[in-house]
């Protein structure tokens, strides 16, 4: 069976995107080229998690922070194994560098047929490793939560991740079709696709657990994955030329060399995977709820991380790479250091976070099944969370430099070590504090190994200018420190004068936390110099104005009669 390709004029000769031009040449420089599918990849992903909040905000409204919300959490631990150990999660980072060697050569109907191997192969493994897991779920459980002993919760646990279980198909064959896209420099329809796995999860979870509690919000991940992650990037990598071909081929030297650069990753603990992975495993020997308490903590951090780490690490890979295959290391290092500069601002905004917990979280999840009680320790979690933010951001882009480069074994094996020596943290944090004290595990143990790992890679690389990024962190950290004991303080002299019980008091306070934060923040990168700052504040007055010239003011009674006469 094949599906041929489409008209491919977007892409004369073949080539790669018409080879990216450099800053002073003919055409859009890399670093233009960078920022611009950065803004469709940030606003894919802050639009997917501020749906990934309402989605947490579903469950948390038809299930609060309870057990039945613990079991539905569990369920995705075994399909995010399968995940892991096929990388489908890594599919951009492995997969474009052979497809893009094939594009650049002017031999893309090669590139197609090793396109073909993998998928018809490692999609053919996949369904098999599905139906054991299926087969296996209730002993897998006991193994990934063993402090999980309600046999109802237990049972339930089961049934959801057998529910669960087969999207990890189309997330598979999901993330090839993107691959194929990202390739050929094209964002916009694999921008859509955690959007629409997340608004499936709300759609069917609201309508079903009336009737069957939290596997409707199962059922809502299965048909969310096929409809954005599979049948959507089908039609998106269609329009980008892709042609299929149902193909086995196990000695096809570019399948070797894949198995090669994705087998670290298959074996590997990345830090995203291990911390969820290490919050439901402890999690499950606390008390019921604490599970759920952790994880929509993490979902509010996550909306900085996707929005700044993950987006920006997505959208600039692919020049990275570029840059990596043209050997030019120094100006990769430049354009890492850019990077890392402007998601040092993740931090300031992580201290407004940890200011407003009480009302964030308040906001957000308290109404239905979720009340002030389990608003309090949420919000009390979420302080401990906040601090590893930058580092799960700038961990999105420090591991993509080792990837440019098709070095996927020392970053895994670094990660692997790391996960495995941080147990320890969470077994003695958990003893000791018990859920914070998790939260204050995941934070410690990624901001120490996205450190180390970014050290690593300026010893190996010879990036003079890494001082440089050194210095701006600590300044900005100084900084964001003082403007969070000010809000703090300001915060407290706030709840004496206003009620943050209800909806109201919470946005008022909010809103003057909030602004005053800004004003201390674009204060600060004026008087400190930090030139990333100012071009926040730059961008957002061009914003401004740009709005108010679409839309200006009244005229007054008397030009608007002279206008007429």
């Amino acid at each position: 069976m094949v599906w041929p390709a489409r008209s491919p004029g977007a892409f004369p000769g073949g080539r790669f995107a018409n080879d990216y031009q450099e800053a002073g040449g003919s055409g859009m420089s890399s670093y233009r080229k960078v920022g611009i599918a950065s803004l469709i990849m940030m606003a894919s992903v802050l639009l997917s998690r501020v749906i990934g909040l309402a989605r947490e905000m579903a469950i948390a409204y038809m299930g609060g922070a309870g057990g039945e919300v613990d079991a539905y959490q569990v369920a995705f631990v075994i399909p995010e194994i399968l995940n892991h150990l096929l990388a489908s999660g890594f599919l951009s980072v492995t997969f474009i560098p052979i497809f893009s060697r094939y594009l650049a050569a002017d031999r893309e109907a090669e590139g197609w047929q090793v396109f073909s191997v993998i998928l018809t192969g490692f999609g053919s493994l996949l369904l098999l490793l599905i139906a054991a897991a299926w087969l296996l779920a209730p002993g897998l459980i006991a193994l990934i939560a063993p402090g999980l002993t309600d046999p109802v919760l237990k049972a339930k646990a089961v049934r959801m991740t057998r529910i669960v279980m087969p999207a990890q198909l189309f997330f598979f064959t999901g993330g090839l079709f993107m691959a194929v896209q990202f390739a050929r420099e094209q964002f916009a329809v694999p921008a859509l696709a955690p959007l629409i796995y997340n608004l499936g999860i709300i759609f069917f979870g609201v309508l079903l657990s009336p009737l069957i509690g939290m596997e409707g919000f199962s059922w809502g991940a299965l048909a969310g994955a096929f409809l954005g992650n599979c049948a959507l990037q089908f039609y998106g990598a269609r329009r980008a030329g892709m042609v299929i071909t149902l193909r086995f081929d196990i000695r096809h030297p570019d399948l070797r060399t894949y198995v090669l650069v994705s087998l670290p990753l298959m074996v590997g603990l990345t830090m995203s995977f291990s911390t969820e992975f290490f919050l439901k495993y402890f999690g499950s020997y606390l008390p019921s709820g604490s599970i759920a308490a952790l994880t929509y903590d993490l979902r509010i951090m996550f909306v900085l991380v996707g929005f700044f780490g993950q987006a920006v690490g997505t959208a600039s890979f692919p020049y990275m790479a570029r840059l990596a295959a043209e050997s030019r290391l120094s100006e990769m290092n430049r354009l890492l250091n850019t990077t890392l500069k402007y998601l040092a601002v993740v931090v300031p905004f992580s201290v407004l976070f940890m200011a407003l917990r009480n009302e964030i979280v308040m906001l957000l999840f308290q109404r239905g099944r979720f009340d002030a009680a389990a608003t309090q320790i949420t919000a009390h979690l979420l302080f401990f969370l906040m601090a590893g933010t930058v580092a799960f951001s700038a961990q999105s882009v420090v591991i993509r430099a080792y990837f440019a480069t098709q070095d996927t074994l020392f970053p895994s094996l670094f990660c692997s070590a790391g996960a495995i020596l941080s147990i320890p943290l969470y077994w003695y944090n958990m003893q000791l504090w018990g859920a914070a004290g998790i939260a204050g595990a995941i934070s410690l143990s990624v901001i120490f190994q996205v450190w180390l790992l970014y050290f690593l890679w300026n010893r190996r690389s010879r990036n003079t200018e890494s001082a440089g990024v050194y210095r701006h962190y600590l300044k900005v950290t100084l900084i964001s420190a003082v403007i969070g004991g000010a809000l703090e303080w300001l915060r407290r002299g706030l709840l004496e004068a206003i009620d943050t019980g209800t909806t109201a008091g919470a946005l008022s306070v909010s809103a003057v936390v909030g602004a005053a934060f800004m004003a201390l923040l674009f204060g600060a990168g004026r008087m400190f110099q930090i030139r990333e700052i100012d071009d926040i504040l730059e961008k957002m007055l061009i914003r401004l104005r740009s709005v108010f010239r679409r839309f200006p003011p009244f005229p007054a009674p008397d030009a608007e009669k002279g206008k007429k006469e």
